[in-house]
């Protein structure tokens, strides 16, 4: 009867270890179906572009002494324009080229809760690539339009001091920056500049 047992005992244990292998390999090739597939999701492996980085088509910060690639040509000759002052650059201040838009006409706007009316004369500036001065040249009129309600809305007291002016130029980034991001999809201006400012 020993023996019996003995072979009784012996096939269980072959086939419950059998199980468990299966078992074992099926857990493996879960574990390494769903690895492979998060690295190929990632883009770590495998070429067929599911994980790629999307690219940034965002106007670029250019450098001092980069070249932008959607400045205008400057003309033979001619001293003005984008490309006049390349390779003349300072060291100091900010590392990144500065590209100016003045506004081809003043602002003029009655102010909140005052009988006085403001008159100034913008720029702006901004650190990014030509394209945020073209996108500032299609879109002035939708611009100006914005401007001017924010004008419309600064109090009287507001433009009499020198706080108050640095708050308004504040909330004027903000304002051309909406216009451009609802129109473009992106901002890009820094500062705004008042190249006259006159209150009555």
């Amino acid at each position: 009867m020993s023996e019996k047992k003995d072979k009784d005992t012996k096939p269980r244990k072959k086939g419950g270890g059998m199980m468990l292998k299966i078992g074992a390999a099926a857990a493996l090739l879960g574990v390494g179906g769903g690895g492979a597939y998060g690295l190929v999701a990632a883009g770590i492996i495998g070429g067929s572009g599911h994980g790629k980085e999307h690219e940034d088509k965002n106007p670029k910060l250019i450098k001092k002494g980069e070249e932008d690639p959607y400045a205008p040509a400057t003309k033979e000759g001619e001293k003005g324009g984008e490309g006049a002052g390349k390779g003349i650059e300072g060291e100091g201040g900010s590392v990144y080229r500065t590209a100016y838009f003045s506004f081809t006409d003043d602002f003029t706007s009655n102010l909140k809760g005052s009988d006085m009316l403001v008159q100034v004369s913008l720029a702006c500036s901004t650190h990014r690539d030509y394209r945020v001065i073209l996108w500032l040249q299609k879109h002035e009129l939708a611009v100006r339009s914005a401007v001017l309600t924010a004008l419309a809305d600064t109090p009287g007291e507001e433009v009499q001091s020198a706080e108050g002016k640095t708050r308004l130029q504040k909330r004027l980034v903000a304002t051309i920056n909406k216009v451009l991001t609802d129109t473009e999809g992106f901002g890009g201006i820094g500062a705004v500049y008042f190249k006259t400012f006159i209150v009555q």
